[in-house]
């Protein structure tokens, strides 16, 4: 899609109707923030605790100051 506007001089518009996606799905910019810190500490807790469930991850997470919604989990 870059290559079609960077080299081939297409409008961002006629490039997203030749690949066949809505331009804002081009533009889009996701504001969440990266959880890959949470993942991996969850990861950790898990492998060392195999039978703790989501409910108790979410406490020791708690404890260690990790503040996240349980839905995330």
């Amino acid at each position: 899609m870059s290559w079609a506007i960077e080299m081939k001089d297409y409008s961002q518009r006629r490039a997203c109707a030749l690949v066949g996606i809505a331009p804002r799905v081009f533009r889009y910019q996701s504001s969440r923030l990266d959880d890959a810190g949470l993942r991996e500490r969850l990861r950790e807790l898990s492998s060392e605790r195999r039978r703790l469930g989501y409910r108790r991850l979410h406490i020791l997470l708690k404890r260690e100051g990790i503040a996240v919604n349980w839905k995330k989990l």
